[in-house]
Formats: C-alpha cells, sequence, structure tokens
C-alpha cells in the first residue's frame, strides 16, 4: 500500500522532435548517410532515444555505436534496469548497424534478437556503450552482433539478431 506520508514520487518528462521529417527523407539516402546525416543535426533522432535517454553516437560502414544513461525510471520490481531497456538499446544498435549496410530506398526490420545478459545494471552503473557490428549484409536478411559495456567497460549483455530487408519509399 502506498503511504502518502512518505510519498517520494519522481517525475521525467520527454520532449521530441516531430519525427515526420526524417522518415520523409529516409527514401532519398543510403542508410550511412541518414544516420549521418541524425549526427549533424540535420535530421531528428527518433522519439524512442528521448524516452529510452539513448543517443546514437557514431555510424561508420557494418557498424553502429550508442551511449545511454539507465535511471531509476528504467527499474523493474527487483530494483535492478529492467532487462527490456538493455534489449532496446541492442535491438537499436543492431538495427542502425545493417542500415549503414543499405542502399537508397532500403529499410528494415528486426526478425529475431537473442540476448544474454551478464551483469544486473543499476541507475548508478553510469553510462553504458553499446556497438553493433554487421556479421553478414544482406539483400534480404542481415545479420548483426552487439555488445553492451558500464562505465568501466565491463560487459554487461551482448546480443545477436536477424534483420530483414526490404523497400521503402514509393
Amino acid at each position: 500500500m502506498h503511504d502518502a506520508g512518505t510519498d517520494q514520487t519522481r517525475t521525467r518528462t520527454v520532449h521530441w522532435e516531430d519525427p515526420a521529417p526524417g522518415v520523409a527523407r529516409m527514401p532519398t539516402m543510403t542508410g550511412l548517410e541518414y544516420l549521418r546525416s541524425m549526427l549533424r543535426g540535420e535530421l531528428p533522432p527518433p522519439p524512442i532515444t528521448e524516452l529510452m535517454r539513448m543517443t546514437l553516437v557514431a555510424a561508420d560502414p557494418g557498424t553502429a555505436t550508442f551511449t545511454c544513461e539507465p535511471d531509476e525510471s528504467h527499474y523493474n520490481p527487483i530494483g535492478t534496469v529492467h532487462g527490456g531497456f538493455v534489449c532496446t538499446v541492442l535491438d537499436s544498435a543492431l538495427g542502425c548497424a545493417v542500415q549503414t549496410t543499405l542502399p537508397q530506398g532500403q529499410g528494415y526490420t528486426s526478425i529475431q534478437i537473442t540476448v544474454n545478459y551478464l551483469r544486473p545494471v543499476h541507475a548508478g552503473t553510469g553510462p553504458l556503450t553499446c556497438t553493433a557490428t554487421v556479421t553478414k549484409p544482406g539483400n534480404r536478411v542481415a545479420f548483426a552482433d552487439g555488445v553492451i559495456t558500464d562505465a568501466a567497460g565491463k560487459t554487461v549483455a551482448t546480443a545477436t539478431g536477424s534483420l530483414l530487408v526490404f523497400p521503402i519509399g514509393d
């Protein structure tokens, strides 16, 4: 039962930009051009990045890197950052790594992701870094691996995934 006398409610406000301009430009650019346009601030980041407190910090052919800052708002009932948070960051990095390999007019979506959780994550774990690398690019299905490390450089989770590649736009 919640005791109003000991209420220590916390709040967090999430702000994001309209994603429509970026989505409209996507079919006109290669995947790498699109991500680098976001890195330069020419296109807005997707709203999920604001919600999850993650930032794309690098995109090169076959690889993408995110940083994120977990906090109490990501906690599960046992007082650790929910595995779904870690999985979402990994899924985003895997997808963006694949996106860096795609030509103009191609998009992707996740087919499958397998996550191995190696260490618990807490609000005090510090910033996490997630790097994903394409292990096999493809015209129909691509594959990528990802690793999340904590502020001390310890691996907290790894993932492998497959992504469907398909035409986008008109």
